[in-house]
C-alpha cells in the first residue's frame, strides 16, 4: 500500500507529522495558547470552533495572521454543562441536534450517544453549512474540516456528508478511523498512515517524557496529533474540567525540548495545505 506521505511527494521512509491545535475559539486562554504554540512552538495548524464564545476573537487573530493554516472544527457537542453553546443555525431548523435545554448536547458519552441516536442528517448538514459559511463570511479560507469530540463524525452518514462538503469547498478532511481511511485510500486521497493521537488520551504524569518518546519513535508515513493547548489560567480552571490536559499540552508544544527532538530526529512537520492540494483535485485511483 502506498503511504500518504508518498502521495504528498515524500520518500517512502519520510516521517511526517501534523500537529494540529484543536478547539481554537473555545475561549481566550485557548486562543492565546494556540497562537503561541504555532508561532513559537512545534504546532503547525489549528481547528476553529465557530459556535464558541471565543470564536470572534479567534477569527480576528487569524485575519491578522493569514499565514496560519486552520480548519473548521465542526461542532455538534459542547464540552460541559458549564458551556452554553447553541447552534449557528436557527434552533427551529435543527431541533434534533438540541438537548432539553435548547443547547447542543454535552460531549460526555451519554450526550454523544443521545445526539447520534436522534440527529437528522439533513439538520446536521444545515448546521455544518452554517459553521463553514461563518468562516467564509469572516473573510477566512480554511484548509480542512474535522470534528469536535466525534471521531470521523460518529456515524457513517455524517462522515459521508462531511466528505462531500470537503469536496464541495475544496478542502481536505481529517480521517483517522479505519472505515473512513479505507474509503479515502480507495480514492487515492491522503489520510493518516499511523495511529492518530488525541492528547486527551495521554496520562498527565510523565506526559512531557511521553511526548518526547513518541517523537523519537515516530514511524515512517503520515502521523497526526490533535493537541489542545491552553494557558490554563483562572477562567479555564473554573469551567473546563480538562484544563490540566490543555496546560500540559501548551507547556510541551512551546518547550525547547520539543523543537530539539524534532530537529534531531529529522521529523518533517507539515499542515493540511499539503493534503488539501490532493483532496481538492478529487484524485481517483
Amino acid at each position: 500500500m502506498v503511504r500518504s506521505s508518498e502521495l504528498l511527494g515524500y520518500p517512502a521512509d519520510a516521517r511526517l507529522l501534523i500537529v494540529n491545535c484543536d478547539d481554537f475559539g473555545l475561549h481566550e486562554e485557548v486562543n492565546t495558547a494556540v497562537i503561541e504554540s504555532i508561532e513559537r512552538g512545534i504546532a503547525s495548524s489549528c481547528s476553529l470552533m465557530t459556535p464558541c464564545p471565543g470564536a470572534p476573537g479567534a477569527m480576528a487573530l487569524l485575519r491578522e495572521r493569514p499565514e496560519i493554516p486552520f480548519g473548521v472544527h465542526l461542532s455538534l457537542v459542547r464540552d460541559s454543562v458549564h458551556e452554553q453553546w447553541g447552534p449557528l443555525a436557527p434552533r427551529r431548523a435543527v431541533p434534533s441536534l438540541l438537548d432539553e435545554t435548547g443547547e447542543l448536547f454535552t460531549s460526555e458519552p451519554a450526550g454523544r450517544a443521545a445526539l447520534l441516536a436522534r440527529a437528522r442528517i439533513d439538520e446536521v448538514e444545515v448546521e455544518f453549512r452554517h459553521q463553514i459559511n461563518a468562516v467564509a463570511a469572516a473573510g477566512l479560507a480554511p484548509t480542512h474540516l474535522d470534528f469536535h469530540c466525534l471521531a470521523d463524525g460518529g456515524r457513517e452518514d455524517v462522515f459521508d456528508l462531511t466528505a462531500a462538503l470537503a469536496v464541495e469547498h475544496g478542502l481536505a478532511l481529517r480521517v483517522w478511523l479505519e472505515p473512513g481511511r479505507r474509503k479515502a485510500r480507495h480514492r487515492g486521497l491522503p489520510v493518516t498512515d499511523n495511529d492518530f493521537l488525541d492528547s486527551f488520551s495521554l496520562e498527565l504524569q510523565g506526559k512531557e517524557a511521553r511526548y518526547a518518546r513518541l517523537l523519537r519513535e515516530l514511524p515512517a508515513g503520515l502521523t497526526e496529533w490533535a493537541v489542545h493547548p491552553s494557558t490554563g489560567a483562572e477562567r479555564s480552571r473554573a469551567v473546563d474540567p480538562g484544563w490540566r490536559v490543555r496546560r500540559t499540552d501548551y507547556e510541551f508544544l512551546t518547550s525547547r525540548e520539543a523543537g530539539d527532538v524534532l530537529r534531531h530526529e529529522g521529523v518533517v512537520v507539515i499542515d493540511y495545505r499539503a493534503l488539501q492540494e490532493v483532496w481538492s483535485s478529487g484524485r481517483q485511483e
